[in-house]
């Protein structure tokens, strides 16, 4: 695991970006075409406004997918992630294909499956990701399931999580934030053939402390990154407060 610490949250940006573009055009180039999954959140805003604005891409030989979606929300709703990454990222650079998780499906096992089989088939070559304040990776909250072999599962979001997207401004009301979502596997992000983890903010300053410096354990799910061979970590002043390494 490399731990770069960055001036600011622009900055993160700019070189978590650097480091996914790199990743991105090796695989165009030795395979033709490049996977990648893409996280949300407010920790992410930078992230995506530096990868729409990177050179160098050809995004029509890029598939995407996403981490998670919630259960039950509509696209139209500010926190949709569907929502989230169309006006971002997605309706901004031409892909060759990206592929949302759809959270309003009839039976979300089904949707698990149907995404699932399109990701096994589209080996991912760079994930980008974010911690939560909880530890959560994706929305795989403590204590996260290690073990499953499916790319896709429901989850039950913890209080922790649910008071975090609160307090981000994406609901009203804490009991406006959905209960459940369809998240990514902790396997299949390990999966990825590189991992490129952006962490701003004070607010994720002991997650992140336990995700680097503490045991691997589902009750911290990124921890996890410390067993992957090629994961960078970027991370502003404010987050890496706690850190006893920097």
């Amino acid at each position: 695991m490399e731990l770069k610490i960055c001036r600011d949250v622009r900055e993160m940006g700019r070189m978590a970006v650097a480091e996914a573009v790199k990743h991105i055009r090796q695989a165009v180039q030795e395979r033709g075409s490049a996977n990648i999954v893409v996280a949300t959140g407010a920790s992410q805003f930078e992230v995506l406004a530096a990868l729409v604005a990177a050179e160098g891409v050809e995004w029509q030989k890029v598939v995407g997918f996403h981490l998670d979606e919630y259960i039950g929300l509509p696209e139209s709703h500010p926190a949709s992630f569907r929502n989230y990454l169309k006006k971002r990222l997605v309706d901004l650079v031409p892909f060759r294909a990206f592929h949302f998780i759809n959270g309003e499906a009839e039976e979300p096992a089904a949707e698990c499956r149907r995404v699932g089989e399109l990701l096994s088939a589209h080996p991912i070559d760079v994930a980008l990701v974010g911690i939560g304040e909880n530890g959560h990776l994706a929305f795989n909250d403590p204590p996260a399931d290690f073990e499953t072999e499916q790319p896709y599962i429901i989850v039950e979001l913890d209080e922790a999580c649910r008071r975090q997207q609160l307090g981000e401004g994406w609901f009203a009301t804490f009991d406006d934030v959905p209960r459940r979502a369809i998240s990514m596997s902790i396997k299949q992000i390990m999966k990825s053939r590189a991992i490129v983890c952006s962490v701003p903010d004070r607010r994720k300053a002991e997650a992140l402390r336990r995700a680097v410096e503490g045991p691997v354990t589902p009750l911290l799910p990124a921890s996890i990154l410390q067993r992957h061979p090629q994961v960078t970590l970027y991370v502003d002043p404010p987050a890496a407060e706690l850190l006893s390494r920097k």
